[in-house]
């Protein structure tokens, strides 16, 4: 053979063996991908309103990495929080259960005797049997010490508060209390946990103005140290809960007072995990949750957000208190740019991710469902067409079925009798007798029009499904224990 036929040869070998790599490379490396475990971030606002973000319609602040986050993924506008108060829905988000059925209620306190009970399984615990990486960043509110903290409760590791950043011996204005009469002196120091073990004390207004930033670091610095193997990391932030704070490099930057100075950092904190994940090569593959606990607490006027319209606020289970933003991104399944509007809830996040991640199921029965088909975009799935509003200890005030809301007769906070406080001071409260009524939120998500006496079949249709919560979940009001009920964690004070 002479030299020129046989260079040719190989030229035609290697052109035909260099097109077999390129083309079938992708694909080899797609189903690598797709087969690799996904990972899981929950960022979870505390007190954000359903109209505190651009994508939401607030303003005049800009939240530009959060809109993104919007456009990249799926925007939900039905999106519910388990309870509107800070530990009950937080308990309701980790374990997929109604709160009430956990026995948890209300905001835990540093001397409160209940905690969320070891036996609950979190969505940390599945993910840890599977091999997860665990981490917690920012507030836990479900038991004040150990052994209820949340290295006790399936995380590896843990930065941040351990209840809420106003529970701490620091007046409205940001002074301390030396006043034995003011109930808040009642409060111990505000800890900063790493771990188990308290690394500072949170003491004033500028203290305050630096959770943002360091919880971000810390967040970053889990992905980095995490990017090889699977994680699920729960940034649970600290604001837009009073105290509001924003760092020395936001704080007057908005334009739009304190409240817009802080939502800004938050969106910056949430520019930063995207450019981490994308920096770090796991963006594709890592399903991304942002959402709040419950509505904005109306009651600090210019220190709270909005709720775009919807009823009341934070502390009511009225459609302002409990349906919350909520944006999820996974360039892998969800499409980019979608709306849902089909009913979903925080109790929902625990068995879509073990789905996702196949994870087994806790052993307890839990009332979340399934939303993966909707994260798929999948117009004929409906896996969630109620939800129970249930608030105080364990008072059935509301169900809901597809586009009707029925509210039962009750005593409920309201905002509208009273006058809102003004920078970090809070105003009075109200309550309001609330009568039997039915609202259709297709057409007044403000639930302003009692349409009762015109679909009174609705009526008995959504009075049928109270009857279902009551025996399984019980109902105060109506003096029914529950079958379905769990017991809390008993904490010793001593």
């Amino acid at each position: 053979m002479n030299k020129q036929l046989f260079n040719s040869r190989l030229l035609k070998f290697l052109f035909l063996l260099l097109s077999f790599v390129f083309i079938f490379r992708p694909f080899s490396g797609l189903a690598q991908h797709n087969n690799a475990q996904p990972n899981i971030i929950i960022i979870f606002m505390d007190d954000m309103g359903y109209g505190d973000l651009e994508c939401y319609g607030g303003f005049p602040y800009h939240t530009p990495h959060i809109n993104k986050l919007s456009v990249q993924g799926m925007r939900f506008t039905n999106f519910y929080a388990a309870q509107a108060v800070c530990s009950a829905s937080r308990a309701a988000l980790l374990t997929g259960c109604y709160p009430n059925r956990i026995g948890i209620h209300g905001a835990l306190f540093p001397w409160s005797k209940i905690a969320l009970n070891p036996e609950e399984e979190t969505i940390a615990e599945l993910l840890k049997a599977k091999g997860y990486r665990t981490g917690i960043v920012g507030k836990w509110h479900l038991g004040q010490k150990e052994p209820f903290f949340p290295l006790q409760q399936g995380f590896d590791e843990w930065l941040g508060l351990p209840y809420s950043n106003d529970m701490w011996p620091v007046n409205y204005d940001g002074k301390p209390i030396t006043d034995t009469a003011n109930r808040k002196s009642r409060f111990p120091p505000l800890p900063l946990m790493d771990g188990n073990k308290k690394i500072r004390e949170i003491k004033t207004s500028d203290d305050q103005a630096e959770l943002t930033g360091l919880y971000t670091e810390r967040a970053i610095r889990f992905i980095k140290q995490n990017k090889t193997r699977p994680f699920f990391l729960y940034f649970a932030h600290s604001m837009p809960h009073v105290p509001i704070a924003a760092s020395p490099a936001f704080k007057g930057k908005s334009g739009a007072g304190l409240f817009g100075d802080m939502i800004e950092e938050i969106d910056w904190s949430v520019g930063e995990i995207m450019r981490t994940l994308d920096e770090q090569g796991l963006a594709k593959n890592t399903l991304v949750v942002f959402t709040s606990d419950n509505g904005p607490w109306l009651t600090f006027g210019n220190h709270a957000g909005n709720t775009a319209g919807l009823r009341e606020g934070k502390g009511t289970a009225w459609e302002g208190g409990q349906r919350v933003p909520c944006i999820m991104r996974w360039p892998a399944v969800i499409p980019a740019g979608t709306i849902c509007n089909n009913i979903a809830s925080t109790i929902d996040l625990l068995p879509t991710i073990a789905d996702i991640c196949k994870t087994k199921q806790p052993a307890g029965k839990i009332d979340g469902v399934n939303i993966l088909p909707l994260l798929r975009h999948n117009n004929e799935a409906n896996p969630r067409n109620e939800f129970a509003y249930y608030y105080d200890a364990n008072n059935l005030k509301g169900i809901r079925a597809g586009q009707w809301k029925l509210v039962f007769p009750c005593i409920s906070q309201t905002y509208k009798k009273t006058v809102m406080g003004t920078d970090g001071w809070p105003g009075k409260y109200a309550s309001d007798s609330v009568h039997l009524a039915l609202y259709d939120l297709r057409t007044d998500p403000g639930e302003t029009l009692d349409v009762k006496t015109q679909h009174p079949e609705v009526v008995e249709q959504l009075s049928t499904i109270a009857d279902r919560y009551r025996k399984e979940l019980g109902d105060d009001l109506t003096g029914i224990k529950g079958e379905g009920r769990r017991t809390a964690a008993v904490v010793s004070l001593n």
